[in-house]
């Protein structure tokens, strides 16, 4: 290694330094927290001291990693492309930090290698005491998260990880990114129209434009235009279980209202499986700050939200797959439903939660399609915010989440400008939002306004907008777009299968049972449709799918702890003759040994 090394912190590594010696990275934006000797000790009771000498490889690029290390004593780099003409530092760490990030609590393979550059000593914790003590200690959860979350975003800004190569024309090159983006997978796209580096790596393994895309890692592995199966695999994303696919419920969503379904059925005992087709935390996993949550007054990103509630359900016993996506639901049995998904796979549950939400709508006006994914976004995350620090934005939409995807981008942004076709902020926006953006100084808000085309052909340029009044057309010079403009409902595979309203979404309830195609389901059951049920008894659906619901995380969230107290009443009603109550949730074949022989404590 040669030459100033950059680090997060903006302090390079200086060249005429002993090699051994490296200077610790100054924590500037929180990601590389000093534990305290009493948050130390702590660990300390769960793990084992281990010495290390120069040279130490305490982590392994492109390995599952199993363990948490804290510095007792000497430095450690964490380096990419360690061991190859490309290495370099990306940080170092001295006594007291640790060493690890998001990928460590989910068991994900690791982004980079940490070796030990000086003698010392550290702290070695198990994943699964690690999980154990984030989930049980709120001192040491909210720092490690918190950490943990920077230091993605950081790897994410830097360009580590795999590389995905493609053109912005191509679709798959658009879903390969989204999927990368909305997982928050550390990777650089190249671009095949205008990155020289692409070509260079087409000639060095031997691949033509037309196979692209590629996803490209650590120079040993390469992937063909893959499926976000594919590269979730490489990445080691948790798949379906290979074994018996029975369950108490199957989950089929991760957003807030799925992971909070998640988290109370497995808290109770029930076997719980969640299948999610694209990213955990839904749309509300790329709010960059939510604010009006109850129990969370300074805020609370999308992104930290979803972590908080999968290191919950895991806790508990949930399993969660991605990327799975369900194409049919069926009944299998008296007591069973089946759900089948893309790659041909089935599960069995005995009651299955709709949480499946709804996605952003596309703007459709002329030139937008070339540009999605690199100048025009549907989400407003750190990951897009990249491309847009020093040039002006533009934001289309008149709710919350074009709200707080204002104010997130108007703190790196120059200039924002918010196009409203309505009259007003106030019919659609919190009115905490109304005045934030209001006021804030590099905001400019547009009302009447709409987008007629996207100028650009490589890059956004500009918009062509119209005052829906007059009639009168003038460009913007923005260089993002960031459209926020309603929802739709992702319930195309349960036409036909259970009652859904007009706009798709899925009715619930005594409208649900008035509107049922098989009223002969109910017969027999002496009971009517609950509150978040279908038209299918043992299926339920809740937040944003669900037909009438209030579209906001709280209301979401709730929605999905509530319709486990209704899956309880479910698996009571549907008991086989000589049993009662829940019981027989423990007593089938195929339930969980875990299941409890009563109904939620706070809802009985």
């Amino acid at each position: 290694m040669s030459g100033d090394q950059p680090l997060p912190g903006g302090e390079p590594v200086p060249e005429e330094a002993d090699e051994a010696v490296f200077r610790e990275t100054p924590d500037t934006c929180g990601a590389y927290p000093r534990l305290t000797e009493d948050q130390t000790a702590r660990l300390a009771e769960h793990g084992q001291r281990r010495s290390m000498v120069p040279n130490d490889v305490l982590i392994q690029e492109g390995e599952r990693c199993e363990t948490f290390f804290v510095v007792l004593s000497g430095t450690v780099a964490v380096v990419e492309d360690y061991g190859t003409p490309e290495e370099h530092v990306l940080r170092v760490h001295g006594p007291g930090r640790f060493i690890g990030e998001l990928g460590l609590l989910h068991g994900q393979v690791a982004f980079y290698t940490a070796v030990a550059r000086e003698p010392g000593e550290v702290l070695v914790v198990s994943l699964d005491q690690l999980r154990h003590l984030v989930s049980q200690d709120s001192t040491i959860g909210d720092v490690v998260l918190r950490a943990c979350l920077g230091r993605r975003a950081l790897l994410v800004g830097q360009g580590v990880g795999f590389r995905i190569i493609g053109s912005r024309y191509s679709p798959d090159t658009r879903r390969l990114r989204e999927f990368a983006i909305r997982n928050r997978l550390p990777h650089r796209w190249i671009d095949l129209e205008t990155d020289e580096e692409a070509e260079d790596l087409l000639r060095r393994f031997g691949v033509g434009p037309e196979e692209t895309p590629l996803v490209i890692w650590r120079d040993t592995a390469l992937l063909r235009n893959p499926s976000n199966a594919e590269l979730a695999r490489l990445i080691g994303l948790p798949s379906l279980p290979a074994g018996n696919r029975h369950g108490d419920v199957l989950i089929v969503g991760s957003g807030p209202a799925g992971l909070a379904a998640a988290v109370y059925a497995a808290s109770e005992g029930l076997s719980t499986t969640v299948v999610e087709a694209m990213a955990t935390g839904g749309q509300a996993g790329t709010s960059s700050r939510i604010e009006n949550l109850l129990g969370f007054p300074a805020g609370i990103s999308g992104a930290e939200l979803t972590e908080r509630a999968v290191l919950q359900a895991d806790k508990f016993g949930a399993r969660i797959s991605i990327p799975v996506e369900a194409t049919g639901l069926h009944p299998k049995d008296e007591d069973h439903y089946v759900v089948a998904f893309a790659d041909g796979s089935e599960i069995a549950a005995r009651a299955v939660v709709l949480a499946t939400g709804a996605r952003y709508r596309r703007l459709q006006v002329p030139g937008i399609e070339r540009l999605e994914g690199t100048s025009v976004h549907y989400s407003a995350t750190v990951y897009e915010v990249q491309q847009c620090r020093t040039d002006p934005v533009a934001v289309v939409g008149g709710g919350n989440s074009a709200g707080q995807a204002v104010l997130f981008l108007a703190g790196y942004a120059p200039k924002v400008h918010l196009l409203v076709r309505g009259p007003s902020l106030e019919a659609n926006m919190s009115r905490y939002l109304v005045e934030q953006v209001e006021r804030h100084p590099r905001v400019e808000v547009m009302l009447h306004t709409e987008v007629t085309e996207v100028i650009g052909q490589e890059v956004l340029e500009g918009l062509d907008v119209v005052d829906n009044r007059t009639g009168g057309h003038h460009r913007l010079a923005v260089r993002g777009l960031f459209v926020f403009t309603g929802a739709d409902p992702h319930t195309e595979w349960l036409a036909g299968i259970i009652a859904l309203d007009s706009r798709g979404f899925v009715l619930t309830g005594p409208e649900a049972q008035e509107a049922c195609a098989h009223p002969e389901a109910w017969h027999g059951r002496g009971r009517s449709c609950t509150t978040l049920e279908t038209s299918l008894p043992g299926v339920f659906a809740v937040g944003d799918v669900r037909s009438g619901s209030v579209k906001r995380v709280a209301s979401a969230a709730g929605e999905g702890a509530m319709a486990i107290h209704f899956v309880h009443r479910h698996l009571g009603h549907s008991a086989a003759p000589g049993t009662t109550g829940t019981s027989v949730a423990a007593g089938g074949s195929d339930a969980s040994p875990r299941t409890r022989h009563k109904e939620s404590a706070w809802l009985a």
